[in-house]
C-alpha cells in the first residue's frame, strides 16, 4: 500500500534497484502518481527524478523534459524541501534536456541555445564552474557542424568540474572529435583508459568500446576490435538505452566480413525498431542497419529474409528501401533544423565506407550463416600467386587441364570448371582431335570431376555414385582402365565418412590420412588390383591410374593400421608395409615424384602415430626437400600440416606455430580449398598457447571456429569444442566477457541441442563460472541450476554435487537466500552418494561469509550453523576414511569463525578463533604458509583495531612479515607491512 510517504521512499528504493526497461518505467509512473497525493516536495521530487532516470535509460529520453519541467516548478517554489542529492540531481540534469533537445529535430535550435543559456544562468547562480555549458555548446557544435573546433577548444581547455560529465563519458567525446577529424591514433589513443578499465561509469565502456571498432579495424589492432565487439556488445543487446551502440555494432559486422552474425544481431535486436523517443540514436541505429542490408544487397542476396521492424515478413531489399527511406527523411529532418548538411553528410559518409578487411575478422563466436547468405564470399579472397592461364582453344584447355590433374596442381580443378562451362553451352560443338577424344570421353571425365567435387564436400554417397556414373561411361569410351580407377576410388570413399575434410579429400585421389569409419573391403580391393595388372599387360591403363588403384590400396592399410593402434595385429601391419612399400616402388618406377611423395607421408603418419617422432619429422623433412626438387611446391601444405603435427606432439610448439603458419600459407597461395584450415588452425592454436602466444592463440581459435562453421551441421561439435578451448583461454586471460560471449553464442544457438552432453555440461559450466566473474550472479545461478538438471542422473555423482555447491553460492550472490538454501540441500544429498569433502566445506564456509555480509550480527547464529556443519563434513571424512585436506578445512572454519564473530563484535572470541586457525595452518608446512599469512593479518587486525592493542600488533605483524619473506611471499609481505606501519604510526 503507497499510503503514506514513507511506502513510496521504500517503493522508490526497490524501483531502483531494477534494471532498466518497461517495467521499471510503469513502476515509475504509477510512483509519480502516488507521491502527488501527498503534500511532500522531496517525496514527489525523488518520484519525479526517478521517472525522468526512467525515461532517460529506457527509449523515452523525449519524455524527459516534460517531467523536469515539473521537477523545476518545484525547485522554484519549494528548493528547501529537496534533500542532498535531489538538488545536486537538478543541476546535473540540467544537461540532459539540453542532449534531449538537441537529438530531437523537432526542437528549434533557437530553442536548444536559450536551454543553454537557461544552464549557465542556472550554474552561475549555484555556484558552479561553467565546464559543462561550454560541453554542451561543444556538443551542438560538432551536431551542426558549425564553429566545431572553436567549441572544441573552449570546452577541452577548461579543466573539469564537479558536474562535468564522468571522466569516461568526455574521455569518448574527445575520442568522437579526433575520429570526425579523420586521426583514429589519437581517438584510440584518448580513449586508453576507458577501454583498458581505468575508468568508467554506467554505460561504460560500453559506448566507448562501440566507438573505436572500426577505428582499431583501420588500424590493424583487430583483436581489440574483436574484443570491444564479443564484451561492448553483451552490454548493449536490447537495451533502448544503447541504440546507437546497437548500430555500430552491426555496422562493424558489416565492414569485418561477419554478415552472418550481423544478420543475427538484426534479429536479436528487432524490438529496437520501435524506440522512437531517440531520433539521433535511431538515426544512428538506422544507419548501421543500412551498412549491413545495403552490402548484402551489392552481393546479390536482395531477396534473402531478415529481421526488421514487427509486423512485416521482410527480405534485404525491402528493408533496405525501408531503411534508405526513413533515413534519409530523419537526416533531412535535422539538417532543416540545423540550417546544415552536417548530419546527412555523416550518414552518407558512413554508408560510403568499403569493407575494411580482405578476410573475415573471425570472431569466435558462432553465427549461423543464412541459407542463401554462403554463396558468395564476404569479402574478397586474399591475394594469392597468379593462376593458370585458360587457354582459348577448346582442345588446349581440356588437355592442360589433364595435364595439371596429373601433378594434382589446383589450378587443374579451375580448369575443368571451365571446360564444363564451354561443354554446356548451347551452341557448343565437340572438336574432331584425336587427342581430346570423342564427346564421350569428355562426358566421363567430367562426371568424374562432378563427384571429385562432392567427395570434397564429404557427401560420399554422392561422390560414390558419381564415380560409378563416371566408371560406366569411361566403359562407353571405350577405357576401361580409367573405369577401374573410377570404380577402385569407391572402396575407400567412405572409410573415414566420419572424419575432416582432409581425409575427404584424400578418398577423393587416394591421398590424405585419417580414422573413423568401416573397415576396408580387400577382397574388393585385390581383385581390382588384378584387374589393373590384367590391363596394364595389355596397355588399357594409363600410368596414373594404375597409380591410383595402388594408391587406394595404401589408403585403405593405413586406414586400418590407424584403427588397430596401437597394439596391430601382425596381419595388419604386414599389408601397411606390403601396400605402402608397393605404391612407393611403382610411383619411383614411373617417374612420379608427386605419388612417391604421398606414400612416404603414410609412413611418416603412421610413425606419428606410434610415438615414432624423430622418424615421423625425419620422413617429413625429406617429403619436403623432394617436392621442392620436383618443383611441386603446391604439395607442400599437407605435408606442412603434418609436420607440424608431429613437432606439436613432440614438445616443440615453436617449431610448430612456424611450420603451421608456413602450411597455411601455402594453402591459401596455391588456392587449395580443400585443404583441411579448420583443424589446421586449432592445432596452431594449441602451439601458440604452448609458447605462451595467448593472443595468437585467441586468434588462430576464432579462425578454426569460424572454419568449422562454414562446414555446417556436421561440424557443430567440431566447432563447439574449438569454441570451449577459446573461451578457456579468454578467461585465462582476464577477458571473462569476451569469454561468457563466446559460450553463450554456443549455448544460445539451436544447434546446442544436438552436442554431446558432457560437452553440453562443460560449456555451462564454463558459462556460469564466467558470469560469476562478471558478477552477473543471477544468471550464473540460472546456468549453474540448469546444468544441476543435466547432470542430476548422472553416474558420476561428485559432478552433481560440485555444481550444486557453485550454485548455491551463485544464488546467495543474488540475494536469492530461499533458493540457495534448496540448492544447498540439493548439494548435501550429492555429497551423500558421492562425497566431495573440500568442496561441500568450502561452499558452507562461503555461504556463512556472505551471511554475516549481508545479515550483520543478525546473521551470526546462521553462519556459525553454518561453519558447524563444515566442521562435521570433516570430521565424517575422517570416520570414513574419505581423503581430504584436514589442515584447510579446519582452519578455514576457525578463519571464517573469527571474521563473523568480529562482525557481530565479539572480538575477544574472534581472536581466540584466529589463533586456533594459524594453529590448524601449522600443519599445512609449506602449502599453508599463505592463508596462516591472511590469518595472521587478521589476528592483528582485530587487536590492534578493535581491541586496541596495537603493541601486539605490531609484534605479530613483524613476525608475520619475516615469515612471509623466508617462504618467499613478497606480496604478503608487504600487505602485512602496510598493516604494521599504520598501526606503528
Amino acid at each position: 500500500m503507497l499510503d503514506t510517504p514513507d511506502a513510496v521512499m521504500a517503493a522508490l528504493r526497490e524501483n531502483d534497484a531494477r534494471p532498466y526497461g518497461r517495467t521499471r518505467t510503469v513502476t515509475a509512473e504509477e510512483l509519480v502518481d502516488a507521491a502527488e497525493q501527498f503534500d511532500d516536495t522531496g517525496v514527489l521530487s525523488m518520484a519525479l527524478l526517478e521517472l525522468m532516470e526512467a525515461y532517460e535509460y529506457d527509449g523515452e529520453r523525449g519524455k524527459g523534459p516534460v517531467v523536469f519541467a515539473r521537477v523545476l516548478r518545484l525547485w522554484d517554489t519549494d528548493p528547501d524541501g529537496f534533500g542532498e542529492w535531489a538538488r545536486q540531481q537538478v543541476l546535473w540534469r540540467f544537461k540532459w534536456v539540453a542532449d534531449t533537445l538537441k537529438d530531437n529535430p523537432d526542437v528549434p535550435l533557437a530553442a536548444v541555445r536559450r536551454w543553454h543559456t537557461e544552464l549557465r544562468d542556472r550554474y552561475r547562480a549555484a555556484g558552479q564552474d561553467l565546464q559543462p555549458y561550454y560541453a554542451q555548446r561543444y556538443h551542438l557544435a560538432a551536431h551542426t557542424g558549425i564553429d566545431v573546433q572553436d567549441a572544441y577548444e573552449l570546452w577541452a581547455a577548461r579543466p573539469r568540474a564537479e558536474l562535468s560529465d564522468c571522466h569516461a563519458c568526455e574521455t569518448r567525446a574527445r575520442a568522437r572529435h579526433h575520429l570526425a577529424a579523420g586521426d583514429d591514433a589519437r581517438a584510440l589513443e584518448a580513449l586508453a583508459p576507458v577501454l583498458d578499465g581505468r575508468s568508467g561509469c554506467e554505460q561504460e565502456p560500453h559506448l566507448s568500446q562501440a566507438t573505436a571498432l572500426l577505428a582499431q579495424l583501420r588500424q590493424g589492432r583487430s583483436d581489440e576490435a574483436r574484443s570491444g565487439h564479443l564484451a561492448g556488445y553483451r552490454h548493449a543487446r536490447g537495451k533502448a538505452s544503447m541504440l546507437n551502440a546497437v548500430g555500430l555494432h552491426i555496422e562493424f559486422c558489416a565492414l569485418s566480413g561477419n554478415e552472418p552474425r550481423g544478420l543475427e544481431l538484426l534479429a536479436e535486436n528487432r524490438a529496437l525498431f520501435a524506440v522512437t523517443g531517440d531520433p539521433a540514436a535511431r538515426l544512428d541505429f538506422l544507419t548501421g542497419a543500412e551498412v549491413l542490408v545495403a552490402q548484402l544487397a551489392r552481393a546479390g542476396h536482395g531477396e534473402l529474409a531478415v529481421s526488421g521492424p514487427a509486423g512485416t515478413a521482410w527480405t534485404v531489399d525491402s528493408l533496405l528501401a525501408h531503411l534508405r527511406a526513413e533515413g534519409d527523411a530523419l537526416a533531412a529532418r535535422f539538417d532543416a533544423r540545423n540550417g546544415t548538411d552536417a548530419v546527412g553528410a555523416g550518414r552518407r559518409a558512413r554508408l560510403a565506407v568499403e569493407p575494411l578487411l580482405a578476410e573475415p575478422l573471425a570472431l569466435g563466436v558462432r553465427a549461423a550463416a543464412a541459407s542463401g547468405l554462403s554463396a558468395a564470399p564476404a569479402a574478397a579472397p586474399a591475394p594469392r600467386r597468379a593462376v593458370e592461364a585458360e587457354p582459348e582453344d577448346f582442345t588446349a584447355l581440356v588437355l592442360r587441364a589433364r595435364e595439371l590433374e596429373v601433378l594434382g596442381h589446383p589450378d587443374a580443378d579451375r580448369l575443368w570448371k571451365r571446360v564444363a562451362e564451354r561443354a554446356e553451352a548451347a551452341d557448343f560443338v565437340h572438336p574432331e582431335s584425336a587427342e581430346l577424344g570423342g564427346p564421350e570421353r569428355l562426358r566421363a571425365e567430367l562426371a568424374e570431376q562432378r563427384a571429385h567435387e562432392a567427395l570434397q564436400r564429404d557427401a560420399c554417397e554422392e561422390g560414390k555414385a558419381g564415380l560409378l556414373a563416371a566408371a560406366e561411361l569411361f566403359e562407353q569410351a571405350g577405357l576401361a582402365g580409367s573405369a577401374l580407377m573410377c570404380r577402385a576410388r569407391t572402396l575407400i570413399a567412405d572409410l573415414d565418412e566420419s572424419d575432416e575434410g582432409a581425409e575427404a579429400e584424400g578418398a577423393a585421389d587416394g591421398e590424405g590420412a585419417g580414422r573413423g569409419g568401416r573397415r576396408a573391403d580387400w577382397a574388393a580391393l585385390d581383385a581390382a588390383l588384378a584387374r589393373a595388372e590384367e590391363l596394364r599387360a595389355g596397355g588399357e591403363l594409363a600410368d596414373d591410374d594404375y597409380l591410383i588403384v595402388l594408391q587406394t590400396r595404401a589408403y585403405a592399410a593405413h586406414h586400418d593400421l590407424s584403427e588397430a593402434l596401437p597394439e596391430p595385429a601382425a596381419e595388419v601391419t604386414g599389408r601397411f608395409e606390403a601396400a605402402v612399400g608397393g605404391y612407393r616402388r611403382a610411383a619411383v618406377e614411373l617417374g612420379s615424384e608427386r605419388r612417391a611423395a604421398t606414400s612416404r607421408q603414410y609412413t611418416a603418419d603412421i610413425a606419428a602415430r606410434q610415438g615414432r617422432l624423430a622418424e615421423a619429422e625425419a620422413e617429413l623433412r625429406e617429403v619436403l626437400a623432394q617436392l621442392d626438387a620436383a618443383e611441386l611446391p603446391w604439395h607442400t601444405p599437407r605435408v606442412l600440416g603434418l609436420l607440424g603435427q608431429v613437432l606439436l606432439q613432440g614438445h616443440e610448439p615453436g617449431q610448430a606455430v612456424e611450420v603451421f603458419h608456413r602450411a597455411l600459407a601455402e594453402a591459401v597461395r596455391w588456392g587449395d580449398d580443400s585443404y583441411p584450415y579448420a583443424p589446421t588452425y586449432m592445432m596452431l592454436g594449441h602451439s601458440c598457447l604452448q609458447v605462451g602466444d595467448l593472443g595468437g592463440a585467441v586468434r588462430a581459435l576464432s579462425e578454426a571456429a569460424a572454419r568449422y562453421d562454414r562446414k555446417g551441421a556436421e561440424a557443430v561439435e567440431e566447432a563447439a569444442r574449438v569454441r570451449l578451448q577459446l573461451a578457456d583461454v579468454l578467461r585465462d586471460t582476464g577477458r571473462a566477457a569476451d569469454a561468457v560471449a563466446v559460450l553463450e553464442s554456443v549455448l544460445l544457438d539451436e544447434s546446442a541441442a544436438r552436442l554431446d552432453v558432457r560437452m553440453l555440461a562443460q560449456g555451462r559450466l564454463d558459462l556460469a563460472r564466467g558470469l560469476s566473474d562478471l558478477e552477473e550472479h543471477r544468471d550464473a545461478a540460472e546456468e549453474y541450476l540448469r546444468l544441476a538438471d543435466l547432470v542430476a542422473g548422472w553416474e558420476d555423482q561428485e559432478t552433481h554435487t560440485m555444481v550444486a555447491c557453485e550454485a548455491t553460492l551463485a544464488l546467495a550472490r543474488a540475494e536469492r537466500w530461499d533458493a540457495a538454501e534448496a540448492a544447498l540441500a540439493r548439494a548435501r544429498e550429492a555429497h551423500g552418494k558421492a562425497p566431495q569433502v573440500d568442496q561441500l566445506a568450502a561452499t558452507l564456509r562461503e555461504l556463512a561469509r556472505l551471511t554475516t555480509r549481508e545479515k550483520g550480527e543478525e546473521g551470526l547464529a546462521a553462519a556459525l550453523a553454518l561453519l558447524a556443519e563444515a566442521d562435521a563434513v570433516g570430521e565424517a571424512a575422517e570416520r570414513s576414511g574419505e581423503e581430504y585436506n584436514s589442515w584447510y578445512l579446519r582452519g578455514g572454519s576457525h578463519y571464517e569463525r573469527a571474521r563473523s564473530l568480529a562482525v557481530a563484535g565479539r572480538h575477544e572470541e574472534a581472536l581466540a578463533e584466529v589463533e586456533r586457525a594459524i594453529a590448524e595452518y601449522e600443519a599445512g608446512g609449506v602449502r599453508a604458509e599463505s592463508p596462516r599469512a591472511e590469518a595472521v593479518r587478521l589476528a592483528a587486525l582485530i587487536e590492534g583495531s578493535d581491541l586496541g592493542r596495537t603493541d601486539a600488533a605490531v609484534a605479530r605483524l613483524a613476525a608475520g612479515i619475516a615469515r612471509c619473506e623466508a617462504a618467499g611471499l613478497p606480496e604478503a609481505a608487504e600487505v602485512l607491512a602496510e598493516l604494521r606501519d599504520r598501526f606503528a604510526n
